[in-house]
């Protein structure tokens, strides 16, 4: 018989990496004899991360599309046949029965090759508004895989592609039953607020958050730090605490004795983060790190996040059932990040402010409010669980394994 082979093509950012990897997880706990290759780009994180992996990978010279600025896409074309002839040597040496793309910039060629060269193909598509390769796609492919059910709407199907909303495919929880997973991240004890701006960090969140905290640092309970935010509206969702007035728990003398905050700043931000955090009065209750390797599946100590509304994260906090407040990078392609908060915003599961609208103190007013108001968090912890799917890849898992196993005898 011969041995099941799949290319899996994703990468760029982790939120396109990190699925694959773990679709590649379990489909190789179902099917130990499984050979499985990654495809991915030079220039995004799977050249970080795919060497430790023990993967087998190659990585080719992509460049992005730019669809704002169309006259910088000269790169696509000039090494287009550097990238066509590595996907093809790669499948001619690889010779796989099915290619899955998770997203990025080598996914829509390695699948697009897939089904041109009579192979089963497949789709996971993470986030609510589906993206432009899912959307062009969407009618040529065997199967897609949906991290919303939101976004089959977006999708104009063949006729014998199957569709499954089974959500993101999480990492499993960093526990074994000898105890933590080597290399897990040593959480601070108590109560701990997450700030995440994604794998590459997000600037804007970060010195929003930091103009806020020194502005608190000087101020004193029932001063300006006090100050509420705007009441709960729409984009905050029905599972928010009341509008009620409250003095700010990050001013200089009211800082919970249990709460700690970590504070996930991107490689490109530490130094500046870190810089003026040491200036604050409380910087020995804030842990700054540039990264956190398999943050997702080491959750379940935080218990509130201020962050970005990247698909694949999202889909972690609803796995561990952690509010969040949303901040979505505005410039996110599609307004894709606006989607998926969204949808968890209307779920009752978190709140939302948009960074154009962000007024002094607004981040952490709501914080104050979700972190005073146990019960109006704690029903959005719930709500933020019935989003979640943990099983989810090993359910899309099984769907592949079995359209695998179909290439050998023909059947579609």
């Amino acid at each position: 018989m011969a041995a099941l082979k799949v290319i899996l093509s994703g990468g760029g950012t982790g939120g396109h990496l990190y699925p694959a990897l773990n679709i590649a997880d379990a489909m190789l706990r179902a099917q130990p004899g499984l050979q499985v290759m990654f495809l991915g780009a030079e220039r995004g994180v799977e050249a970080r991360v795919l060497p430790g992996t023990g993967h087998p990978f190659q990585l080719l010279p992509l460049q992005p599309l730019y669809r704002s600025r169309p006259w910088r896409n000269w790169r696509l074309l000039a090494t287009a046949p550097q990238v066509t002839g590595g996907l093809v040597g790669a499948f001619r040496r690889f010779d796989p029965g099915l290619v899955v793309g998770t997203g990025g910039y080598v996914s829509g060629p390695a699948v697009l090759l897939g089904h041109l060269t009579g192979r089963r193909t497949a789709i996971q598509e993470q986030n609510a508004r589906p993206g432009l390769v899912t959307r062009m796609l969407a009618p040529r492919v065997d199967q897609i895989h949906l991290g919303y059910p939101e976004a089959e709407r977006g999708l104009k199907r063949g006729q014998r592609t199957q569709v499954f909303a089974y959500g993101n495919p999480v990492a499993r929880p960093a526990e074994t039953a000898s105890g933590p997973l080597p290399g897990a991240f040593d959480w601070p004890t108590g109560r701990v607020l997450l700030i995440a701006g994604g794998s590459q960090g997000a600037r804007g969140l970060n010195h929003g958050l930091l103009e806020d905290l020194e502005r608190a640092s000087h101020a004193t309970d029932g001063g300006p730090a006090a100050a509420a935010a705007p009441g709960p509206s729409a984009r905050e969702g029905p599972g928010d605490p009341s509008s009620a007035v409250a003095p700010s728990i990050f001013s200089r003398s009211a800082w919970p004795v249990d709460l700690s905050i970590v504070w996930v700043t991107g490689p490109a931000h530490l130094t500046e983060v870190s810089d003026r955090v040491k200036q604050l009065p409380w910087a020995d209750r804030i842990r700054v790190v540039p990264f956190i390797e398999g943050l997702g599946a080491q959750l379940s100590g935080v218990c509130l996040a201020i962050c970005r509304a990247g698909a694949m994260f999202v889909s972690e906090l609803a796995a561990a059932g952690v509010p969040a407040i949303f901040v979505p990078f505005p410039a996110a392609a599609g307004g894709h990040q606006t989607a998926n908060a969204t949808a968890m915003v209307e779920a009752g599961a978190a709140a939302m402010r948009e960074e154009e609208d962000l007024q002094p103190g607004d981040l952490l007013s709501l914080a104050t409010r979700l972190l005073t108001d146990e019960p109006a968090r704690l029903r959005m912890a719930g709500a933020m669980r019935a989003r979640g799917a943990r099983d989810a890849a090993d359910r899309i898992a099984k769907e592949l394994l079995d359209l695998l196993s179909s290439q050998g005898n023909g059947t579609r």
